[in-house]
């Protein structure tokens, strides 16, 4: 199986109709090892206009495929779900490092359940946790 349609695949599994824009955009967002804004977006396809990238990332937001991050920086993140096209599964904890401001998916580690007042109604976890990360440490030793 191509690439090509391991990503049509991809969209078509979270009901986006896949289109040239749609899958290029998905290709640029796997070639990612953190989360990433829409800055870092607009710099990996530059071919693509703003309002596009944006629409686009909304699209994919609101069908599963990729979930936001806000961890602090003034600038919305994103990272692919990986899990079971729910909205639990963005429910894990997110690392920002202090030094080089990477934020990454720590998907082993879910977000502490807690039980709310009678009457309110859970629908997004933002569980930021921050600190330094290896690479940073690796640099001060």
């Amino acid at each position: 199986m191509s690439n090509s349609d391991i990503y049509q695949n991809e969209l078509t599994a979270h009901g986006i109709r896949p289109t040239a824009v749609r899958m290029m955009i998905l290709k640029a967002m796997h070639m990612f090892d953190t989360a990433f804004s829409m800055s870092d977006m607009e710099q990996a396809i530059e071919t693509v206009d703003k309002s596009t990238v944006f629409r686009t990332l909304a699209l994919f937001a609101e069908r599963h495929l990729i979930h936001d991050i806000d961890d602090g920086s003034g600038s919305v993140k994103y990272s692919l779900c990986m899990g079971d096209n729910s909205p639990r599964d963005h429910m894990h904890v997110h690392f920002t490092c202090e030094r080089c401001h990477k934020t990454v998916c720590i998907r082993h580690v879910q977000v502490p359940m807690v039980s709310l007042p009678r009457g309110f109604t859970l629908h997004d976890v933002n569980y930021v946790l921050k600190g330094i990360c290896p690479d940073c440490n690796k640099e001060s030793v």
